[in-house]
């Protein structure tokens, strides 16, 4: 099946909100564990309405609006990790649009959807946390996530719309693709240094946390630390 056709294929099999409360470790907050609705939700630009998130200093914003998970990964997270009650349904990785048949390798960086009536842009794939781990109660989860490249993805909302469960995600603009979801993940975190690959993606229309970590990169030949974000615990010196 080609990307294209792949993209056209697809219908949104569910569409989860979450509200924000305590989480697992001592003053954090999560909206994680999103629950589907049934009834039409707003896409609006800061995301669905009726959803929420927990830190704002790391996710949801205008490039974070809307997270979509490919349900097509939870067989290979069963065959990976076995039986969760988790992974019974929709909804294990906090995703607010669940879908089957378009994946990381079928998604480019700027493809325009339109989503119901809304029109939206993939903006970047997901940096999976710390966050994970524990919702999963397994300490290595989030680093499972980001070595498999099964991570989502998200998209920022450029012109608002309504959105229901059955609605179709149809691709109406491909401008980079060259560069799949999958690709770019590998620079991510794969091939971290390479000066060619490192100057093709900067010339990118990057969100600015990318532009300025690809940079950083470049300029000091050197990958920055994931602890933090895969572990919640700040690196010890």
């Amino acid at each position: 099946m080609s990307l294209d056709n792949s993209a056209a294929a697809t219908v949104i099999d569910a569409v989860l909100c979450g509200k924000v409360v305590d989480f697992t470790r001592p003053g954090s907050r999560s909206a994680i564990a999103k629950q589907p609705v049934s009834a039409a939700v707003v896409v609006g630009k800061l995301g669905l309405s009726g959803d929420e998130q927990g830190d704002l200093r790391v996710h949801g914003g205008p490039d974070k609006a809307v997270h979509h998970y490919p349900h097509d990964h939870y067989a290979g997270w069963r065959a990976d990790i076995g039986a969760h009650p988790l992974l019974e349904a929709p909804g294990a990785f906090g995703e607010n649009l669940s879908s089957t048949g378009l994946t990381e390798g079928d998604v480019c960086l700027g493809d325009r959807f339109r989503l119901g009536t809304a029109l939206v842009e993939v903006s970047q794939s997901r940096q999976p946390c710390w966050k994970l781990s524990d919702r999963f109660q397994r300490v290595d989860m989030a680093r499972r996530v980001q070595d498999s490249g099964r991570t989502g993805w998200y998209y920022r909302v450029l012109e608002e719309g309504r959105l229901e469960v059955g609605d179709r995600l149809e691709l109406t603009d491909r401008p980079y693709p060259q560069w799949p979801l999958s690709r770019i993940i590998e620079v991510l975190y794969q091939r971290t240094l390479e000066p060619a690959v490192l100057a093709d993606i900067l010339r990118l229309p990057l969100v600015p946390s990318w532009r300025s970590l690809f940079e950083r990169r470049q300029q000091h030949g050197q990958t920055e630390s994931w602890n933090k974000r895969l572990t919640g615990l700040a690196d010890s010196h």
